[in-house]
């Protein structure tokens, strides 16, 4: 529970700060957008008569993500040294598998 307390509150702090340099048409796990909105913007495309819609689907992404390069790109826009140090501890957790926890070399955690 306090892990998901801290991750919260660490998400509440940073979206506003990275969600403004997303696209405008970025639709994906963003505050007040959902894929129910996505196709609401697909049909109103298509009443347009636009004949191009693209859809791009990140699958495994988030599995195969660089730490070293994510920790040096939140360097870029993060001062806060101490909020570094725990965004790449929960970075490089490991993953329980089974009773084993395995080291978490690439990828982020994806939390539900």
């Amino acid at each position: 529970m306090l892990d998901h307390l801290i991750q919260q509150s660490i998400v509440q702090i940073l979206s506003p700060l990275f969600d403004r340099t997303f696209s405008q048409h970025s639709y994906g796990f963003r505050p007040n957008l959902s894929t129910k909105y996505a196709v609401q913007k697909v049909q109103g495309f298509c009443q347009q008569k636009r004949q191009i819609t693209v859809d791009i689907d990140l699958s495994k992404f988030f599995d195969h993500v660089n730490h070293d390069l994510l920790m040096t790109l939140l360097g870029r826009r993060i001062k806060n040294k101490a909020l570094l140090r725990l965004i790449g501890h929960y970075l490089r957790a490991g993953v329980l598998d089974g009773k084993q926890i395995q080291p978490s070399r690439e990828g982020v955690p994806q939390g539900k």
